[in-house]
């Protein structure tokens, strides 16, 4: 995944792989270390300055207002997420029908009932997949043509690897966790229908009808992660905005308390003295606003991640966005 968005090893991590908490509290640190370099920087001093004029009050009371619309927004995301999942029996029953519908095709593709467990379901298609692509290799290997053979061995190569390691990830992943979604984001399914398509194009002519059968057989096993996938994606976007709003919430009431006792209790005479050489009113002043705006921090950690995620999957079935795995059409 991280070879296919061109990404770093630590901007990966940023946007994909961190615990949106740690996140939230590096960016954090770097909010409260800033503020205190300004501070330190800054003449006169934040104390001369608050003995004419009070600017700690002024951003603080802005910060109140802020964190209180900024918690009323929270109720309009669950709003969101939950008018999905609240509405007339009609609309409900088409959702099971149409849940139904799909765990009937994937009943047809595996021969057994499908797993319940969204790690399972996926690992099982894509194990399924795998399974029907060593069997066109095997159908092929009989072929005249010399060409085919070496191509649709270098393909299924490549899918048996991706695979293997999509599976390992799975083995380990729980849903709740980005864990299950990130496993289904290092599959690269969409590049393999595409080139399997073209390779079943390429060698049309070259092809018995049990060779046609594998292809075809392998083309409908990756067709079927696609909506695996994108059903996968969904629960997990309604989950991360409710944990979202849960995050925020709680965060909400601390830093409301503390803007809060920022502008009725503090200051010019608050807090006198230094450390590290540095006035205690920096240093309070700078753990204050850091806490206050602790909710738009989780905020950007939750969005950074939810907004990478529909970047990289923006188009469903043999569509490929970027650059980085574009294969050729020649």
């Amino acid at each position: 995944m991280r070879e296919r968005i061109s990404a770093s090893r630590w901007r990966f991590w940023l946007l994909l792989g961190a615990n949106r908490w740690l996140l939230a509290g590096i960016l954090g640190a770097c909010v409260f270390f800033a503020f205190v370099v300004l501070g330190v920087l800054d003449f006169p001093t934040l104390r001369t300055t608050m003995e004419t004029t009070d600017p700690v009050d002024t951003i603080f009371q802005g910060l109140v207002g802020a964190i209180i619309t900024g918690t009323t927004l929270v109720v309009s995301i669950n709003q969101l997420v939950l008018s999905q999942e609240i509405g007339p029996l009609g609309e409900q029953r088409a959702r099971m029908d149409t849940a139904m519908d799909f765990r009937q095709n994937t009943d047809e593709l595996f021969g057994s009932i499908s797993p319940a467990k969204p790690s399972l379901f996926l690992q099982q298609i894509i194990e399924t997949a795998r399974d029907r692509a060593a069997a066109m290799k095997s159908a092929v290997d009989d072929s005249e043509n010399t060409e085919m053979r070496e191509n649709v061995g270098t393909y299924v190569d490549d899918l048996v690897e991706n695979a293997e390691t999509a599976i390992d990830e799975l083995d380990e992943a729980t849903f709740g966790t980005f864990d299950v979604l990130m496993a289904a984001l290092d599959y690269n399914y969409a590049r393999k229908m595409h080139d399997l398509r073209r390779l079943g194009e390429k060698y049309e002519d070259d092809l018995s009808d049990e060779q046609r059968r594998t292809f075809r057989e392998t083309l409908e096993a990756l067709t079927m992660f696609g909506p695996a996938r994108e059903h996968i994606k969904t629960f997990y976007f309604q989950w991360a905005l409710v944990k979202l709003s849960r995050a925020i919430l709680t965060a909400a009431v601390p830093a409301l308390v503390v803007a809060g006792g920022m502008v009725v209790f503090v200051d010019a005479t608050s807090f006198p003295g230094q450390l590290f050489g540095t006035d205690y009113m920096i240093w309070v002043v700078a753990l204050a606003f850091t806490i206050a705006v602790m909710p738009f921090l989780l905020f950007v950690s939750y969005i950074l991640r939810i907004a990478t995620v529909a970047k990289q999957t923006l188009a469903m079935g043999p569509m490929v966005l970027r650059n980085s795995e574009s294969p050729s059409d020649e």
